[in-house]
Parts: structure tokens; C-alpha cells; sequence
């Protein structure tokens, strides 16, 4: 889903393509797809399940890395450099995503979970539905934030750098926030799977996209790279997420089946949690005006979540049944939506910052 519109970095104009422009409905297709497998033809789960090493299902790794190594290998992480160069912007979003949005949704979701939907939502499924949040609010975006810097008139070469910065952040900074949270939820978490959960769907496809980009801009150009050798993945991040979650869905029918009304409860903390962090960064560029092509993608890459790595990790942790999964799939379920929501909003109040 999280396609980087390298052309965009590039001066090309590109806007959201047309199967992420109609994602939800793509989720909604493959939770029915995925739900009738599980019911009618349940030997596929069956079987599905018993490729697993280190409690990690194969088949869905596999699919991961194909959602995430062509995110990776689109991100220069030379911009970095130029980091110091206008870093009120990277300031803002590096303590909106790291210091911030982690803690906002897990209250927001414990809120939410434990007290307002507390008649509704089992103490045990509350447990593994605040582990889901958690998992999506420690991932902030790195990649579809260009498609909304690009729809908002954001500088995309500061995006570049603003994306660069937080996914070295990643490296360092998921796991330990996601412990965290989730011991103070009260949820215990195995460090060593939490760890290869990120050595597997970070460092792996990081490096491998850093080699990769290296290798094939040193023999045939940056122009080969950006214009025809990165289009030959896009398809692949769509493709890998769509199959995911069907494979995902056939083994969560039954949850769904008997708690239709779950999805919608996990959706509303994640709704809030999406809007307020969106106008925590934007509301803090106003204050220090900067300029709206800054101070847009600031807001939308807090906003939006890298959701293929909350969805990895819950399925490493908890596994393919968990609730723990269906709570990060909520979460690509209802981000288009809301995000093209908040474009609308950036662009109706482009007036509130400075001219440029």
C-alpha cells in the first residue's frame, strides 16, 4: 500500500494510484474473500498453518517482504545529510512520531477498549486489541506520505528527508516502544520474537533495498532506477498486502463472524488517534510558521501508519488468528478514507501558514 512515488522526489507530478485510491473497498473484498476460505474450504488455513519457523508463518513472511522491499528500495537515505539544513520540520515530526503518537494511542485506545466499550469488548480480546494499536501507533508512515505530500503541494524533497530520518529512527526505536506500552498494558512480550520481528520486516528489507539501489543506479543510471526499474515493484506492495490479509482473514472468520460489531470499536480510537496526531504536527508548523509545503507532510507522516510493519509484527507475535492482527488490518481498512479527509482539510487551510 505504502507506495513511494519516487518521481515525485523527481519534480514528476504523480498522485494516489488507483488501487490505493479505492484500498478500503480492496480490504473489504479480501475480508469477505478471506472469511469464506475460512469457512468453506478450510483446509487452505490448515495447511497454511503448518509452514511456521520460529513461530513465523512463512507464506505471510514472504508476502511481507514483497510489501516492504519495494518501500525500502525506493528511499534515498542520502537526503539525511541535509537534514540540518531546515530542521524545524524534522523536529516536529521526529517528536510528534516518536515521543508523542506511541503514548496518545495507547491512552486513546486503552480509553476506548477497557472503559467506553468495556460492556462490549471481552477483557481478553480488549488485551490483544490495545496490542494491535499499539503496534500501529509505534509505525509511523514512511512511504504513502509522499502521495499525500503530493496531493497537498508538499516539498517532496524535504519529505524525502523527513521519511529517511524516521526510518533509520525505526531501527532503533520500535521495539523498545512497543515493550514498553505493551508491559504497561499488562501484555507480555517475548523479546527475542519482538526483535526478529524487526531484523525480519526492517533490517532485512532495508538493506536489501540500500544494496539493491546502490547496485543498480552504479550500472545503469538514477533515470533507469526511478523510471523503470522501481515501476517494475509497484504492483508488488498492493499485491503482497491484498494476499496477506486474505490469508489473515480466512483464519480470523470465525472472530469476525461472531463479532461483526468489533471492527467498527476498533476502528473509532484509530480514527481519533489518526486526526489528532495530524493536527498536533500541524497545528505546531502553524505556531512556528513554517512554511504549508513543510508543514503538511509534517501532519501526514504521523497521521498515516506503516501499517505492513504493525501487521508483520502482531502476526510474528500473536499469530495469524490473533486479535491482536485484526486490530492492525482495522487500521489499513480505514486509512485511505481518513486521510484523504485530511488532505482536504491541509488544503482548505493552506491560507493559515505564510506565503512562500
Amino acid at each position: 500500500m505504502k507506495i513511494i512515488f519516487l518521481g515525485i522526489a523527481m519534480g514528476k507530478k504523480q498522485g494516489i494510484s488507483f488501487f490505493e485510491k479505492y484500498l478500503t473497498l480492496w480490504v473489504a473484498i479480501c475480508i469477505v474473500v478471506g472469511i469464506a476460505i475460512g469457512q468453506w474450504l478450510p483446509a487452505i488455513p490448515e495447511a497454511l498453518s503448518k509452514f511456521e519457523y520460529a513461530n513465523v508463518s512463512i507464506p505471510v513472511a514472504t508476502l511481507i517482504w514483497l510489501m516492504i522491499f519495494p518501500m525500502m528500495l525506493k528511499v534515498d537515505f542520502k537526503s539525511v545529510k541535509d537534514v540540518g539544513k531546515r530542521p524545524k520540520g524534522i523536529i516536529i515530526t521526529c517528536i510528534t512520531n516518536w515521543l508523542i503518537k506511541p503514548f496518545t494511542m495507547f491512552g486513546i485506545a486503552w480509553l476506548f477498549f477497557y472503559v467506553i466499550f468495556k460492556a462490549l469488548i471481552p477483557a481478553g480480546l480488549a488485551e490483544e486489541y490495545l496490542a494491535g494499536a499499539v503496534l500501529l501507533g509505534a509505525a509511523p508512515c514512511t512511504a504513502m506520505v509522499f502521495v499525500w505530500s503530493y496531493l497537498t503541494k508538499g516539498n517532496a524533497a524535504y519529505t524525502l528527508v523527513q521519511v529517511a530520518v524516521n526510518d533509520l529512527i525505526i531501527l532503533v526505536a520500535f521495539a523498545p516502544i512497543v515493550a514498553f506500552l505493551l508491559g504497561v498494558g499488562g501484555i507480555t512480550i517475548p523479546w527475542d520474537t519482538l526483535i526478529l520481528s524487526v531484523v525480519l520486516f526492517v533490517v532485512i528489507p532495508l538493506l536489501a533495498g540500500v544494496v539493491t539501489r546502490i547496485t543498480v543506479v552504479k550500472r545503469k543510471g538514477i533515470d533507469y532506477f526511478s523510471n523503470v526499474f522501481v515501476k517494475k515493484f509497484n504492483n508488488f506492495t498492493v499485491g503482497g498486502l491484498l494476499l496477506t490479509l486474505i490469508i489473515l482473514f480466512s483464519f480470523q472468520g470465525e472472530t469476525i463472524l461472531n463479532n461483526p460489531l468489533h471492527i467498527l470499536l476498533i476502528a473509532v480510537p484509530l480514527i481519533l488517534q489518526t486526526v489528532l496526531i495530524f493536527f498536533v504536527a500541524y497545528g505546531w508548523a502553524k505556531w512556528w510558521k513554517l512554511p504549508h509545503e513543510i508543514a503538511a507532510p509534517a501532519g501526514m507522516i504521523g497521521a498515516s501508519n506503516f501499517f505492513e510493519l504493525a501487521v508483520a509484527v502482531a502476526i510474528s507475535l500473536f499469530g495469524l488468528q490473533s486479535s491482536a492482527a485484526l486490530a492492525t488490518v482495522v487500521g489499513v481498512l480505514v486509512e485511505v478514507p481518513v486521510m484523504l479527509m485530511l488532505v482536504r482539510i491541509a488544503n482548505n487551510t493552506r491560507k493559515w501558514f505564510p506565503a512562500q
